[in-house]
């Protein structure tokens, strides 16, 4: 039987203190190594770091792919050489993002897009967030600004349109040889050199007219590629109607192959004026056998070359032309031509036109007291349009009387004699 330790009396108060506690164990080597309490500070660091980076991240992802200030779609000038700061200078006036402009500028960090912002015309969307706004420049995606050049103008009065539109620069150093332009609707960019807008239009003619050479009517009299670009801009002056041209175009075919001469009026225009491309006023009669390379009263065949820039549809009727015996046209007071393949035919024609052209005048001018009677004009065989008087001034027809295009192909009016 084992002995107990003898149980030494204490008195109450003794009782009550707290037995005495031993001390803590001493700390080892190891933990009081400084490699260690470096470790162990490293290692707190990049605990706060990773939390404050993953809050950091939170809010950015948040912040980037918030929707923007906008209200409505917006185009914005950013201008060459601006820099990320006056970029963001830049949206924040124009509100396309908020008033923190550190907000984008840390953005464009994240997205590592410092070095791809590109300058140019910018069209950004309502409440374009952030990360739309940026990708946006860095994609280069710039407004594209359309220019129509209408069909039948010369070459000069293209470059002067392209001179007076604001969108493009530099200048037009040398004109384009006439009939080179293609006629058609272009996206261009602002900033643009007028240059190469030229230079794109010549392109895209010379594809054209390749294109539509290779499936043209091999029977036609037409021996080159300029020879189609000239008679099809004489075809562009002669109509505006689409479902004319191929008309139009049998008619100087035939004039072609039957070796009479085309007399078109849009080509002693020409002569008479160049590139400016309209007269201003009526043809003289002086003028219709005055001496011109571009003459076609005077010349036989085809004149040297084109008068206008033709469209595709024009060089496609050049082509391949409708198959008729017409040789003559003549306006018919309604927008259109009437067409024959007779002088006799088209003597009426003429006849019927002077006769709606009169009821047009008797209708807008104010009858006089005593009209005084038109004098008696012989007919005269050779002169078609000789064979009624003239009538006196009258005020401007209604529109819907008028010819639908100015210039257009008035020389089958006078006398054509076959050969």
């Amino acid at each position: 039987m084992s002995e107990r330790p003898p149980i030494s009396p204490r008195s109450p108060r003794a009782a009550l203190e707290p037995e005495q506690v031993p001390p803590p164990p001493r700390r080892s080597e190891r933990a009081r190594n400084p490699f260690v309490v470096f470790g162990n500070a490293v290692f707190t660091i990049i605990l706060l770091l990773m939390i404050g980076a993953g809050s950091v991240y939170f809010y950015g992802k948040q912040k980037i792919e918030a929707p923007g200030p906008l209200r409505e779609d917006k185009i914005v000038n950013i201008p060459s050489r601006a820099g990320m700061t006056d970029i963001a200078d830049i949206l924040q006036r124009e509100g396309v993002i908020d008033n923190n402009r550190w907000a984008f500028i840390g953005s464009v960090f994240a997205l590592k897009a410092r070095s791809e912002l590109k300058p140019g015309e910018y069209l950004f969307s309502k409440n374009a967030s952030l990360r739309d706004v940026i990708g946006t420049i860095v994609e280069g995606k710039v407004v594209q600004h359309a220019l129509t050049i209408p069909e039948g103008l010369t070459s000069e009065q293209i470059v002067a349109r392209l001179s007076e539109n604001d969108i493009f620069s530099g200048s037009v150093r040398e004109l384009p040889r006439e009939g080179t332009l293609l006629p058609e609707t272009y996206k261009f960019p602002r900033g643009t050199p007028r240059e190469q807008v030229i230079s794109r239009m010549q392109q895209a003619q010379k594809r054209v007219v390749t294109e539509i050479w290779e499936r043209r009517n091999l029977d036609t009299p037409i021996r080159t590629p300029d020879q189609l670009v000239t008679l099809a801009s004489i075809i562009e002056k002669e109509t505006g109607k689409a479902d004319e041209r191929s008309r139009v175009a049998a008619v100087f075919v035939n004039r072609l192959r039957q070796k009479i001469k085309l007399q078109s009026d849009p080509t002693i225009i020409y002569g008479l004026v160049g590139g400016k491309g309209t007269l201003g006023r009526p043809i003289k009669r002086s003028e219709i056998q005055q001496p011109s390379p571009y003459n076609t009263y005077v010349i036989d065949g085809l004149p040297p070359g084109p008068i206008a820039n033709p469209g595709r549809a024009s060089l496609e009727a050049a082509a391949n032309p409708a198959r008729t015996r017409d040789l003559f046209f003549v306006a018919d007071g309604t927008g259109g031509h009437a067409f024959s393949d007779t002088y006799d035919q088209h003597q009426k024609n003429v006849a019927k036109l002077r006769t709606m052209e009169k009821q047009i005048q008797n209708d807008t001018v104010e009858p006089a007291d005593e009209p005084p009677p038109a004098a008696a004009v012989p007919f005269d065989a050779n002169n078609p349009t000789a064979s009624t008087a003239k009538p006196a001034p009258a005020k401007k027809p209604p529109r819907s009387a008028a010819p639908a295009r100015q210039g257009a192909a008035q020389s089958t009016v006078a006398p054509v004699v076959q050969q």
